[in-house]
């Protein structure tokens, strides 16, 4: 007996691919189990055709001799670096939520954004994501957490501070963030 699944547009996190560099094929694989809308910068996307994988959007000013059908471009404004491009057209198409690899640490403007789209960062062997107060999770004894925005009175439950913005989980569990503020980032390995 097989199980079909039907997945609607958008209803899946959309997967913005700035740079494959240090991201194994392994976790891509998994990312792209659920066929997201895909969207990579011109150089990720030749990569990514050699593997046989769709992309649906690149982002860039010229369209080149890239070999796949039915490909879009997202044209970069001026100003606007090619992470701004992608979150932009994706928070104007209403996906709720995207899932970023890239080599850069772009906090800054992530949190531009973050009202706007639900988003998880991969990036250096790190996923970074943001957070509400009250935020809890189940994590395993041992677990490193980095708190990333700074300037928030945090407080924790099961998580034992052991150097400055960093936690472990003291034991299997539940770990609760609480904080004076809107949102803010955190870190953990994958």
């Amino acid at each position: 007996m097989s199980s079909h699944h039907i997945v609607r547009e958008k209803q899946e996190p959309a997967l913005l691919i700035l740079s494959l560099e240090n991201f194994g094929d392994e976790e891509l694989g998994q990312l792209l189990e659920w066929s997201p809308t895909l969207i990579a910068t011109l150089p990720v996307a030749e990569q990514l055709v050699v593997y046989g994988i769709k992309v649906d959007w690149i982002i860039g000013n010229s369209v080149s001799s890239f070999n796949q059908s039915d490909v879009k471009w997202i044209t970069l404004n001026d100003n606007q670096s090619e992470l701004e491009a992608g979150l932009d057209y994706l928070a104007a198409q209403g996906y709720p939520a995207v899932n970023i690899i890239t080599d850069q640490s772009a906090t800054g403007v992530f949190s531009d954004y973050i009202h706007l789209i639900n988003l998880v960062i991969f990036h250096q062997q790190k996923k970074i994501y943001a957070i509400t107060s009250g935020f809890s999770k189940w994590r395993p004894a041992g677990e490193i957490v980095e708190v990333l925005t700074l300037g928030y009175e945090i407080k924790t439950q099961n998580l034992e501070l052991i150097a400055p913005q960093q936690y472990q989980t003291i034991a299997d569990g539940t770990t609760v963030f609480t904080f004076n503020g809107p949102r803010i980032f955190i870190s953990e390995a994958y």
